[in-house]
């Protein structure tokens, strides 16, 4: 069990960041961030996620031109940032990933309805733990929706099934720079046991 500092780091001190301080993540620290968040849990352990780390100044450039311009600056400046795809063909993979079902993949070739909320929904908790990920890491996250889809997709997953789910800005994140902190619901507001 976690201890109380322990939580704190991964739930009630972490933030959402938007500004960021000029140190490095490696690329060993994105290889740990999988390790950890590749085990999140998935309906027929579908791991639906695609994930492309933007790092170069060059591809910087070109996703902070896919981004709302209240997104744009914090992107350029985070040390990475974190393009959570979803494949759409994601049941191609079913074989390999869930065998102890053989014939998992008819459940959702064709069916597009099911398919595209099976990725979403999946592809979500897979970012989820990336995050937590993350910040298990001693890094911070910057989760954003505000970017033209259209444009990522065919920047990043041209000729591909993969279609962009969220984006998220990873590094050391600037505690001098974020906002006073939100309120959240109480658990009677957002909550019943039945």
């Amino acid at each position: 069990m976690l201890n109380q500092e322990q939580l704190a780091l991964l739930f009630s001190n972490a933030r959402t960041h938007n500004e960021w301080l000029d140190k490095l993540v490696s690329d060993e620290q994105i290889h740990a961030m999988y390790e950890a968040m590749k085990w999140a849990p998935t309906s027929a352990n579908s791991s639906p996620a695609r994930i492309v780390f933007v790092k170069s100044v060059e591809q910087k450039e070109k996703l902070v031109a896919c981004m709302s311009p209240g997104n744009a600056d914090k992107t350029r400046k985070a040390p990475v940032t974190a393009i959570i795809g979803m494949d759409m063909a994601f049941y191609e993979k079913l074989l390999q990933l869930f065998p102890h079902a053989p014939d998992a993949r008819s459940w959702f070739e064709g069916n597009d309805a099911v398919v595209e909320s099976t990725a979403f929904r999946n592809s979500s908790l897979q970012g989820a733990y990336l995050m937590m990920a993350a910040r298990a890491l001693g890094l911070d996250c910057g989760p954003m929706s505000g970017f033209d889809a259209e444009k990522i997709n065919a920047e990043f997953f041209a000729g591909t099934n993969v279609k962009v789910n969220f984006v998220c800005n990873i590094g050391y994140g600037d505690a001098e720079k974020l906002f006073p902190r939100s309120p959240r619901l109480t658990f009677e507001e957002a909550c019943k046991i039945v």
